[in-house]
Order: structure tokens, then sequence, then C-alpha cells
């Protein structure tokens, strides 16, 4: 049995770990994953972190409730991790952030907003930014805000 690296592999990002339970009156989630992404950016605080490009190893996972691709079999229905890694890379290039929670935390609206996930699970890591690791970073979970429902105008027309 060969041994591989957390560097490689996070456990916290396999599928069957993914999703969280469903809360009281919700939906199972459908969790579409990305593990092991990994792009070169510049975001720090220090000085040997401000002027040069350095590795970011990018895990998500983001839970639909039951993904309508289920039944209809087309991409539409579900999210497109083809169009995530796509805006995962312009994010990269792009971005202001210097600490990794702020960039974990934009990566986490992103899926959120633009993507519509329910539910978000997204790590970030430096590898190899200390030499007595494999990588630091950091790991959120996000959930889309539960909206009220929203009563009907009684000025509206009908």
């Amino acid at each position: 049995m060969t041994h591989t690296p957390t560097s490689r592999l996070m456990p916290h990002f396999l599928p069957a770990d993914s999703a969280p339970a469903a809360r009281d009156g919700e939906a199972p989630l459908d969790v579409i994953f990305i593990n092991g992404f990994v792009g070169e950016t510049v975001i720090g605080i220090h000085e040997d972190e401000l002027h040069r490009t350095q590795p970011l190893r990018i895990d998500l996972a983001a839970g639909l409730p039951r993904a309508l691709a289920c039944d209809t079999d087309r991409i539409g229905d579900t999210i497109d991790y083809g169009e995530v890694r796509s805006a995962l890379r312009d994010m990269l290039q792009d971005h202001a952030y210097q600490l990794l929670e702020a960039f974990a935390e934009g990566v986490a609206n992103l899926l959120l907003g633009r993507f519509g996930a329910h539910w978000v699970r997204v790590g970030i890591t430096k590898p190899r930014k200390c030499d007595d690791g494999d990588g630091v970073g950091v790991l959120i979970e996000r959930r889309r805000a539960q909206r009220a429902p929203v009563e009907p105008r009684r000025d509206a027309e009908v």
C-alpha cells in the first residue's frame, strides 16, 4: 500500500465527506467538487510574497439540492466545473486579496452567487510555504442565506 501525501490528497474533500447532513426540511445535496486545482497568483502580507507569484491549491465542493441534471442529463441543469475552473483562473489573475481567508470567501461567494450553490466548502493551500510542512491554508464552509418568504404586493396590478 502506498502512502499519498496530504499535499496531494486532502481527506476532508473526499466525495463521501463533502456534503453536510441535510437540515430539517431541506433536501439532501448533490455535490460537485474540484480537488487539487493549482494556479499561480500573488497573495500574502510578507514582503517575500508581494512581488512574485506562488502556487495556490484550491479544493472545493459545491452542493445543490438534487440537481435537475440527474434527470435531464444536461450540463445547464447543474454547476459546470469547467466554468468554475475558468472563473478560478480569472480570479487568480485579477484579485486584490492579501489573506487566504479573504480569497476563500471570494471563491465561496462566487459559487453561491454566480453558480447557484446552496452550500460550499472551500480549501485554499499554499503548498510548500514552510519547509517543515506540506502546506498552510484555510478551510471554510458557507451556506446560501435563507431568504424570508416574499409577501405579494397588494398594490400590484393583476
